[in-house]
């Protein structure tokens, strides 16, 4: 069995971990929605997927976005890609190996002469790769249209790994921005709780409204959900609790010297082995929000229910 010490450290690291996961995702997304950055990911994909990089590629491209399927709040009629507006983040692959055919077909509807209007398409590696798929489908409609839906796919397979590696920066970033701004060091909040254990108690268990579950119940489901006000107000109570744990900067010695302060080390009044230890902790706290919030929220879930067991009872069964 833990120590009651080592659990309620354990509980005060995850819950300050899981809090700037919360808060860096939710950040993140509202980033995301404003930049497009998604529907810029897909955008970029569909450009190496169909060789959209000369001109015969972007008109195909374009046509692909025309389509109702693909892009359903579009007019229809856009004629660059500059001016594609609400672009979507998803395309489902079946849609998109119907809007391609629509889009090489030179009478729409006519299945029959699928094979002429591939060998007219004046992109050499994309007219091969559609050959190849028509010749295997034996001119079979629907298997031609699954053998562009696994291209697709697999396409988008890239694109997806692609974007998460960007999400991953972008959510680094957030997370050492917050860690910087609130002074989440890592290093100085494992000290401070392993002195102080009963702190991860109040971090967790004090703070949630009269007749409502607690607070790690909550943010557990709030984080379940999409953003909305209900996961917004989660991330506020998260920051309310986060002030119970030994983070921010109200105790910090700052230079007060008439004189001024010469450098960053002598404002902060850190020597360069202490201020080198608390940006690491800082890394630290960062590189532990890219795990996730769920994850982070699971496994303080099970750490609270551990703290909760206690010790195991005594057998009360005689032996003889």
């Amino acid at each position: 069995m833990l120590s009651s010490t080592v659990v309620e450290v354990a509980i005060g690291l995850v819950f300050c971990y899981a809090s700037v996961a919360l808060i860096t995702s939710s950040i993140y997304e509202s980033v995301a929605s404003l930049l497009s950055l998604r529907a810029n990911s897909l955008l970029t994909g569909m450009k190496r997927l169909l060789n959209a990089s000369n001109s015969v590629g972007e008109q195909l491209l374009l046509r692909i976005y025309n389509h109702a399927l693909v892009h359903p709040t579009g007019n229809g009629a856009v004629t660059s890609l500059a001016d594609l507006k609400n672009r979507p983040s998803y395309i489902d692959s079946k849609n998109f190996s119907i809007a391609l055919i629509d889009a090489i077909q030179s009478a729409p509807g006519n299945f029959a002469k699928i094979g002429e209007d591939i060998n007219a398409i004046k992109d050499e590696q994309i007219r091969t790769l559609l050959r190849g798929m028509y010749d295997r489908s034996s001119g079979e409609l629907e298997r031609f249209q699954k053998e562009l839906a696994t291209w697709f796919d697999a396409g988008m397979d890239r694109v997806a790994g692609s974007f998460k590696r960007q999400s991953q920066a972008w959510c680094f970033c957030i997370a050492f921005t917050l860690a910087v701004m609130l002074n989440i060091d890592s290093l100085h909040l494992f000290s401070t709780l392993w002195k102080q254990p009963t702190l991860a108690a109040r971090a967790t268990l004090t703070t949630h409204l009269p007749g409502s579950p607690p607070v790690t119940d909550q943010i557990v489901l709030a984080n379940s959900l999409p953003v909305s006000d209900h996961n917004q107000q989660a991330v506020m109570d998260t920051l309310k609790q986060l002030e119970t744990l030994p983070i921010g900067w109200q105790n910090q010695q700052f230079c007060k010297a008439e004189s001024g302060c010469t450098n960053l080390l002598q404002f902060y009044q850190y020597d360069l082995t202490s201020f080198l230890l608390v940006i690491f902790g800082w890394l630290i706290t960062a590189s532990a929000a890219l795990f996730g919030a769920p994850f982070w929220f699971d496994l303080l879930q099970h750490l609270t229910r551990l703290r909760g067991t206690g010790p195991k009872p005594k057998s009360t069964t005689s032996q003889d």
